[in-house]
């Protein structure tokens, strides 16, 4: 029998409902876990013991009387330290922010508590969610990283030290790290999650993030999470479907789309022969593979991410750079310094053709049920000065299209491998019916050995 810490968050949850698991044992294990493994990955920041305990005996009663509050009811959920936090310290990985605590919950926050589920604590950040690395160690080999910005989030739901966590995307942030830790990672559609009370990079690139072990917890967090919310301006007016439902009325052999255009160019040559094996492998068991060509205007795209980036990087953090410019990591103080020199016309000009992409890739996107990638242009780099290459979440993450990274194998090097899959806006449901066709076609669970 699994102890409680290894068992995902769907596990958990049901456990809980029926009588089988205590949410004071699951919060006790998944302490001790953290005893046992942080002080060699540092995956967490701050963690209240005593409010996390008391939290569970709460719902544990609650449970016993037969009350639950919803679909997490008492299970334990990380968050990325950029999630305000009433009462908790929300340091976004700054010295800028060294003391700030939070006097309301981020909207993700305030759903999480009322579907039941219990904060265990604030993962750590790369500073403000930007590219100065983290002292988190990758648990797959500790030379290598762990992938940023939400790499607290990612090594914690690797290492099992929570079920799941919130990251966060402005380039590649939570699907990258996801790849490099073996786990899945989900963006949805840009609005689908509020991002109100999340200490923001850029307000229009910014999409909150989800880190689990299955694509049946990506999709239970994100019914938890979604909707309009009226305190974020980039909130949609999108109804919000079953996802569970529409996972299963997707959950077969899909047409899926393999982009080879840039993609293999910029990959090792050992992930894009995996990349093309898993599309066998796919196809083998009935899905239809065919190769599409990317649009004329993905040639900028990047380009305009980092121009937009920037910009709206600075924009927020004008005031407090001109009080503690030093107090800045150097990657993240020369990227809002760069903001701050891009006039109006290239940001302008950046966001036209940021439309322009969008609607390009709705029609590309609309050939087929998927579009596959690799997650990463390599296995997680043996360097922990850098966080890794963002380049292929960059175009989904611009243009606001759902993606949904699965883990799919290792390398020579004993390092997890992943592929991404991309839909169209707001069809999350399909998106993950597929992904989880794909996860039970290729079979693949991973765990870092010294972390199982």
């Amino acid at each position: 029998m699994p102890q409680p810490y290894q068992l995902t968050v769907s596990e958990a949850a049901h456990q809980i409902k029926n009588k089988q698991l205590s949410p004071v044992d699951l919060a006790k294990s998944l302490l001790e876990r953290i005893d046992d493994t942080d002080q060699d990955l540092q995956a967490w920041v701050t963690i209240d013991r005593e409010e996390v305990l008391t939290a569970a005996q709460q719902l544990e009663d609650e449970a016993k009387e037969g009350h639950t509050r919803g679909p997490l009811h008492g299970v334990p959920v990380g968050l990325k330290d950029i999630f305000y936090t009433a009462g908790m310290k929300t340091a976004a990985g700054s010295k800028v922010y060294a003391d700030f605590v939070p006097d309301f919950d981020a909207t993700t926050v305030r759903k999480i508590k009322e579907a039941g589920g219990i904060i265990l604590g604030k993962a750590v950040t790369t500073e403000f969610a930007t590219s100065d690395p983290s002292p988190t160690y990758n648990p797959w080999n500790l030379e290598h990283t762990p992938g940023g910005s939400s790499s607290g989030s990612s090594v914690a739901v690797a290492s099992k030290t929570v079920g799941a966590a919130l990251g966060s995307q402005t380039g590649g942030s939570t699907c990258r790290p996801a790849g490099y830790n073996g786990i899945v990672g989900l963006k949805a559609t840009y609005g689908r999650i509020s991002r109100y009370g999340v200490v923001p990079v850029s307000w229009s690139l910014d999409h909150v993030g989800i880190l689990v072990r299955t694509v049946d917890d990506a999709a239970l967090m994100l019914q938890v999470m979604s909707g309009e919310d009226k305190n974020d301006p980039g909130s949609a007016n999108e109804v919000v479907p079953n996802f569970a439902e529409q996972m299963a009325e997707h959950n077969r052999p899909p047409r899926i789309g393999i982009v080879s255009q840039y993609y293999q160019e910029k990959s090792t040559a050992e992930v894009w022969d995996h990349t093309q094996s898993v599309a066998n492998k796919l196809a083998d068991a009935g899905a239809e593979v065919v190769n599409l060509a990317l649009p004329d205007s993905f040639g900028s795209c990047h380009s305009a991410q980092r121009i937009v980036m920037n910009v709206e990087c600075a924009a927020f953090h004008e005031h407090f750079h001109a009080t503690q410019a030093v107090n800045y990591g150097p990657r993240v103080r020369a990227g809002m310094e760069m903001g701050m020199l891009i006039p109006a016309t290239a940001y302008l000009q950046a966001m036209r053709l940021r439309r322009q992409f969008r609607e390009d890739m709705v029609r590309l996107v609309g050939q087929v049920d998927a579009v596959i990638t690799p997650t990463t242009p390599s296995p997680a780099p043996k360097d922990r000065n850098t966080t890794g290459d963002a380049s292929f979440q960059v175009p989904w993450t611009s243009s606001g299209l759902p993606t949904v990274t699965i883990p799919s194998g290792l390398s020579e090097g004993g390092l997890p491998m992943a592929v991404q899959l991309g839909g169209l806006p707001f069809d999350e449901g399909k998106l993950l019916g597929i992904a989880k066709w794909c996860e039970t076609v290729l079979g693949v669970k991973l765990s870092p050995p010294s972390y199982s």
